[in-house]
Protein backbone atom coordinates (compact mmCIF):
# COMPACT_ATOMS: atom_id res chain seq x y z
CA UNK A 1 0.00 0.00 0.00
CA UNK A 2 1.69 3.09 -0.89
CA UNK A 3 2.07 5.75 1.36
CA UNK A 4 3.21 9.59 1.02
CA UNK A 5 6.18 10.72 3.03
CA UNK A 6 6.98 14.21 4.11
CA UNK A 7 10.01 14.61 1.73
CA UNK A 8 7.35 14.24 -1.10
CA UNK A 9 8.71 10.00 -1.68
CA UNK A 10 5.98 7.13 -1.76
CA UNK A 11 6.86 4.58 0.32
CA UNK A 12 5.86 0.53 -1.03
CA UNK A 13 5.91 -2.18 1.27
CA UNK A 14 6.26 -5.41 0.50
CA UNK A 15 5.87 -8.54 2.55
CA UNK A 16 7.58 -11.32 1.12
CA UNK A 17 7.70 -14.72 2.71
CA UNK A 18 10.93 -16.57 1.71
CA UNK A 19 12.29 -19.62 3.42
CA UNK A 20 9.38 -19.40 5.98
CA UNK A 21 10.46 -16.33 7.01
CA UNK A 22 8.94 -12.72 6.71
CA UNK A 23 10.74 -10.35 5.11
CA UNK A 24 9.90 -6.67 4.95
CA UNK A 25 10.86 -4.60 1.66
CA UNK A 26 10.86 -0.76 1.28
CA UNK A 27 11.72 0.54 -1.82
CA UNK A 28 11.38 4.34 -2.34
CA UNK A 29 10.48 6.24 -5.31
CA UNK A 30 10.76 9.44 -6.41
CA UNK A 31 8.07 9.92 -8.91
CA UNK A 32 9.70 12.59 -10.74
CA UNK A 33 12.85 10.54 -10.95
CA UNK A 34 10.95 8.00 -12.63
CA UNK A 35 9.17 9.92 -14.70
CA UNK A 36 12.56 11.27 -15.81
CA UNK A 37 13.63 7.89 -16.09
CA UNK A 38 11.41 6.88 -18.68
CA UNK A 39 12.10 10.03 -20.44
CA UNK A 40 15.85 9.37 -20.74
CA UNK A 41 14.85 5.84 -21.60
CA UNK A 42 12.91 6.74 -24.91
CA UNK A 43 14.93 9.39 -26.11
CA UNK A 44 17.42 6.74 -26.42
CA UNK A 45 14.75 4.60 -28.57
CA UNK A 46 14.21 7.68 -30.45
CA UNK A 47 17.54 8.91 -31.15
CA UNK A 48 18.44 7.63 -34.81
CA UNK A 49 21.81 8.84 -35.23
CA UNK A 50 23.09 6.64 -31.93
CA UNK A 51 24.40 9.31 -29.97
CA UNK A 52 26.30 10.38 -32.93
CA UNK A 53 25.92 13.98 -34.51
CA UNK A 54 24.23 13.69 -37.69
CA UNK A 55 26.97 17.00 -39.32
CA UNK A 56 30.19 15.57 -41.07
CA UNK A 57 31.77 18.19 -39.13
CA UNK A 58 32.61 18.51 -35.35
CA UNK A 59 30.52 21.29 -33.44
CA UNK A 60 31.66 23.05 -30.10
CA UNK A 61 29.16 21.38 -27.74
CA UNK A 62 25.99 19.77 -28.13
CA UNK A 63 23.59 22.80 -26.83
CA UNK A 64 20.57 23.34 -29.32
CA UNK A 65 21.36 26.54 -29.71
CA UNK A 66 24.75 25.39 -30.83
CA UNK A 67 23.70 22.17 -32.81
CA UNK A 68 21.31 25.49 -34.84
CA UNK A 69 24.00 27.73 -35.42
CA UNK A 70 25.96 23.99 -36.88
CA UNK A 71 23.10 22.63 -39.14
CA UNK A 72 22.60 26.39 -40.04
CA UNK A 73 26.49 26.14 -41.64
CA UNK A 74 25.80 22.62 -42.72
CA UNK A 75 22.55 23.36 -44.64
CA UNK A 76 23.76 26.81 -46.14
CA UNK A 77 27.51 26.42 -46.39
CA UNK A 78 28.25 22.86 -45.89
CA UNK A 79 30.46 23.53 -43.52
CA UNK A 80 32.15 26.35 -41.15
CA UNK A 81 33.41 28.62 -42.92
CA UNK A 82 34.37 32.29 -42.31
CA UNK A 83 31.63 33.31 -44.91
CA UNK A 84 28.48 31.62 -42.62
CA UNK A 85 29.79 33.06 -39.43
CA UNK A 86 29.73 36.28 -41.43
CA UNK A 87 26.18 35.74 -41.56
CA UNK A 88 25.49 34.48 -38.22
CA UNK A 89 27.16 37.71 -36.97
CA UNK A 90 25.52 39.97 -39.03
CA UNK A 91 22.16 38.00 -38.84
CA UNK A 92 22.07 37.77 -34.72
CA UNK A 93 24.84 39.95 -33.20
CA UNK A 94 24.84 42.77 -35.28
CA UNK A 95 20.90 43.06 -35.62
CA UNK A 96 20.51 43.30 -32.32
CA UNK A 97 23.70 45.20 -31.54
CA UNK A 98 22.33 48.14 -33.82
CA UNK A 99 18.52 47.84 -33.34
CA UNK A 100 19.20 48.21 -29.02
CA UNK A 101 21.88 51.49 -30.24
CA UNK A 102 19.16 52.97 -32.35
CA UNK A 103 16.81 52.98 -29.29
CA UNK A 104 19.75 54.93 -27.50
CA UNK A 105 19.60 58.92 -27.94
CA UNK A 106 23.03 59.53 -29.87
CA UNK A 107 24.27 61.58 -27.31
CA UNK A 108 24.04 58.25 -25.17
CA UNK A 109 26.53 55.93 -27.17
CA UNK A 110 29.45 57.71 -25.66
CA UNK A 111 28.63 57.20 -21.98
CA UNK A 112 30.06 53.62 -21.43
CA UNK A 113 27.77 52.66 -18.39
CA UNK A 114 24.78 52.54 -20.86
CA UNK A 115 26.48 50.88 -23.55
CA UNK A 116 28.61 48.86 -22.03
CA UNK A 117 25.68 45.75 -21.56
CA UNK A 118 25.42 45.75 -24.92
CA UNK A 119 28.76 45.92 -26.08
CA UNK A 120 29.08 42.74 -24.00
CA UNK A 121 25.70 41.29 -24.88
CA UNK A 122 27.67 41.72 -28.31
CA UNK A 123 31.14 40.37 -27.92
CA UNK A 124 29.57 37.23 -26.16
CA UNK A 125 27.29 36.58 -29.61
CA UNK A 126 30.69 36.49 -31.45
CA UNK A 127 32.38 34.47 -28.85
CA UNK A 128 29.41 31.95 -28.75
CA UNK A 129 29.08 31.97 -32.52
CA UNK A 130 32.98 31.12 -33.00
CA UNK A 131 33.22 28.76 -30.18
CA UNK A 132 30.41 26.74 -31.81
CA UNK A 133 31.93 26.66 -35.35
CA UNK A 134 35.14 26.19 -33.22
CA UNK A 135 36.98 29.28 -35.16
CA UNK A 136 39.31 30.64 -32.97
CA UNK A 137 38.26 33.63 -30.97
CA UNK A 138 38.91 36.62 -31.73
CA UNK A 139 39.45 36.24 -35.08
CA UNK A 140 39.87 38.93 -38.17
CA UNK A 141 36.56 38.50 -38.50
CA UNK A 142 35.49 40.06 -34.64
CA UNK A 143 38.28 42.39 -35.39
CA UNK A 144 36.55 43.64 -37.84
CA UNK A 145 33.30 43.76 -37.27
CA UNK A 146 34.33 45.71 -33.47
CA UNK A 147 36.16 48.13 -36.13
CA UNK A 148 33.05 48.89 -37.92
CA UNK A 149 30.89 49.28 -34.89
CA UNK A 150 33.63 51.68 -33.41
CA UNK A 151 33.62 53.73 -36.66
CA UNK A 152 29.46 53.80 -36.96
CA UNK A 153 28.92 54.36 -33.42
CA UNK A 154 32.06 55.61 -31.23
CA UNK A 155 33.76 57.81 -33.79
CA UNK A 156 32.49 60.93 -32.36
CA UNK A 157 33.21 60.28 -28.61
CA UNK A 158 35.57 62.25 -26.84
CA UNK A 159 38.55 60.32 -26.15
CA UNK A 160 40.66 60.82 -22.48
CA UNK A 161 43.59 61.02 -24.22
CA UNK A 162 47.20 62.25 -21.62
CA UNK A 163 47.55 65.55 -22.60
CA UNK A 164 51.06 67.79 -21.95
CA UNK A 165 51.07 69.71 -18.25
CA UNK A 166 50.41 73.55 -17.56
CA UNK A 167 54.03 75.04 -19.08
CA UNK A 168 54.70 76.23 -15.36
CA UNK A 169 55.07 72.53 -14.27
CA UNK A 170 57.03 71.61 -16.82
CA UNK A 171 59.05 74.63 -16.28
CA UNK A 172 59.56 73.58 -12.13
CA UNK A 173 60.14 70.17 -13.49
CA UNK A 174 62.85 70.90 -15.98
CA UNK A 175 64.71 73.55 -13.75
CA UNK A 176 65.07 72.16 -10.64
CA UNK A 177 67.50 69.48 -11.76
CA UNK A 178 69.35 72.17 -13.88
CA UNK A 179 70.12 74.19 -10.65
CA UNK A 180 70.86 71.36 -8.34
CA UNK A 181 73.60 70.26 -10.98
CA UNK A 182 76.09 73.21 -10.26
CA UNK A 183 74.99 73.48 -6.87
CA UNK A 184 76.96 70.35 -6.16
CA UNK A 185 79.17 71.00 -8.29
CA UNK A 186 80.00 74.11 -6.18
CA UNK A 187 79.83 71.93 -2.97
CA UNK A 188 82.08 69.41 -3.77
CA UNK A 189 84.92 71.65 -5.25
CA UNK A 190 84.53 73.90 -1.71
CA UNK A 191 84.71 70.76 0.18
CA UNK A 192 87.91 69.43 -1.60
CA UNK A 193 89.80 73.10 -1.55
CA UNK A 194 89.50 73.08 2.26
CA UNK A 195 91.75 70.23 2.20
CA UNK A 196 89.19 68.20 4.32
CA UNK A 197 88.64 65.42 2.28
CA UNK A 198 87.96 62.93 5.57
CA UNK A 199 84.07 63.37 5.24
Amino acid sequence: MPRRTQSGTFRFIIHAHQSGKAHLYSFFSDMNGALGFIGVFLSFLCDTTYGESALPFDCGNNSDSCMDICGFCHDLYQGPTMTCLSMLFSQSCLNNFESAMVSLNSTDWCIWSKVRGLYSNLSHCTERNSDCLLIPWPNQLVKETFVDIHYRFFKDCPSEELSDPPPFIVFALVITPICLIPAMVVLVVLKTKNGDGSS
